[in-house]
């Protein structure tokens, strides 16, 4: 199975560990703030005033498949969504996000603390079968991703990494079989290598399957806005589709590609499943370099590098 190349990613919180997406707990710039970018400075007003917030349908040509995006929400398409997470959040480039959906219609709220978002990445390894979906024992699994994250915490403070602490299910894994959705949650904290603490973020977690692959949709929440994201998650499920032709139930085991995975994987993650993005981050890590990593500490160094308070 191939990776697809990572980075690290910062916040206020943290990305999704094998599948999950960071939380950010971010300080909001003033309108005054500067930001540099290629060298050229720019207020986040500025910044704002570049974004282009979509709203109604809007087709993801790269995954054959289409958002309708819910009153009060909008998405910023893939160019506009890579500028938020590398110039605002301080990420490297990563060409495969094609997207992110925010509970608002205004830009604005990427800067604001309490803000969180839904970013949408296609995985094209496949169908994946849901047989082994009634199964699953997710309390078992996530001892086992528990340990897992125990063990590779060593290496991770030294690569500079906070340690992990995977605290439990934020919300236990979902499957709707008729409209082969599957969702998570997942409580994550992260610790320096004194032991203190490095933030507590929020994972949650949407992937829905197609015939050629699956949609992943990771929203980057902090921890204390669970209920508000809990709350709003079954809206944005509904608003992904794939188009016709390309749904499930279009599957030709004949003709088709199927992944060498099933649903277990996919919440797993890592290891044994791609899932984009955002699922370099987190319990069973392929590689150190490829992390999408959001940590309270981080947020002040990341985020400073684009948006400057003024100085009194």
């Amino acid at each position: 199975m191939d990776d697809t190349g990572g980075s690290i990613m910062f916040r206020t919180t943290f990305l999704p560990a094998l599948g999950l997406l960071a939380a950010f707990a971010l300080t909001a710039p003033s309108p005054a703030a500067a930001a540099e970018a290629g060298g050229h400075r720019m207020t986040a007003e500025e910044f704002v005033s570049q974004l282009h917030p979509m709203t109604g349908s809007v087709p993801l040509p790269g995954a054959q498949a289409t958002l309708t995006i819910a009153d009060g929400y909008s998405f910023l398409p893939a160019k506009d969504a890579q500028r938020v997470l590398t110039q605002a959040w301080g990420n490297p480039p990563d060409e495969s996000v094609l997207g992110m959906i925010i509970p608002s219609t205004d830009a604005h709220s990427v800067l604001h603390e309490k803000n969180w978002a839904v970013v949408v990445t296609f995985v094209d390894e496949g169908y994946v079968s849901d047989g082994d979906a009634a199964k699953i024992d997710y309390n078992d699994m996530l001892k086992d991703l528990q340990k897992a994250t125990r063990e590779e915490n060593p290496a991770r403070l030294k690569e500079g990494y906070p340690a992990i602490e995977l605290l439990g299910w934020a919300e236990p894994p979902h499957y709707d079989a008729a409209s082969h959705k599957l969702y998570w949650a997942r409580d994550l904290q992260f610790k320096k290598a004194d032991g203190s603490d490095n933030g507590h973020t929020l994972n949650y977690a949407i992937r829905v399957l197609g015939r050629k692959g699956y949609l992943s949709l990771n929203a980057i929440a902090p921890i204390d806005q669970l209920a508000q994201v809990r709350a709003d998650m079954p809206t944005v499920v509904e608003m992904a589709e794939f188009d016709t032709g390309e749904r499930y139930a279009d599957y030709n085991a004949s003709t088709d590609k199927t992944a060498a995975y099933g649903i277990a994987a996919l919440v797993a993650g890592g290891i044994a499943a791609k899932a984009g993005l955002f699922a370099k981050l987190g319990v069973m890590l392929l590689a150190f370099k490829k992390f999408i990593l959001l940590g309270v500490a981080a947020v002040t160094g990341a985020i400073g590098k684009l948006f400057k308070r003024k100085q009194a």
